[in-house]
């Protein structure tokens, strides 16, 4: 579904500016250079979990438009609701910056948005009748 995908990119685009911005706040960028951010331990495994984390979203934008409808009900429902909760569980670590609150707010929005589409999702559409279809039966 164009919409779940659309969603998903949304969601990246902002996830993506908003660590932008947090590289030029200075107070996050020297914590970064310190391996510690509001009492986290940059490592390499916090750094993979990170990545195994955002690789979600990322996958989910190609995964929206090509699973069969109950797989993508299915994976947008979960992927949406970590990604709603992980994000909304960042605001309590540390003291967010107000950047971060507003990215935040959009990211929520979209994550939420497509768990709720998901849940909403009815399943494929039949297809209409074409012209054809409808002489015929009407013949019939």
């Amino acid at each position: 579904m164009t919409r779940l995908s659309a969603l998903w990119t949304f969601a990246v685009l902002n996830y993506l500016y908003c660590d932008v911005l947090g590289h030029m706040d200075a107070d996050v960028l020297n914590g970064l250079l310190d391996r510690e951010v509001d009492g986290m331990r940059i490592t390499p495994g916090f750094l993979f979990g990170a990545g195994v984390l955002m690789e979600i979203p990322i996958a989910m934008v190609l995964l929206s438009l090509l699973l069969p409808w109950r797989a993508n009900r299915i994976a947008n429902l979960v992927a949406g609701s970590v990604m709603t909760l992980v994000q909304g569980a960042s605001l309590l670590v540390g003291t967010p910056t107000a950047y971060y609150v507003l990215y935040s707010v959009f990211e929520i929005g979209a994550t939420a948005a497509i768990v709720w589409l998901a849940w909403k999702w009815a399943g494929p559409q039949a297809p209409a009748p074409s012209p054809a279809d409808r002489a015929s039966a009407a013949a019939g």
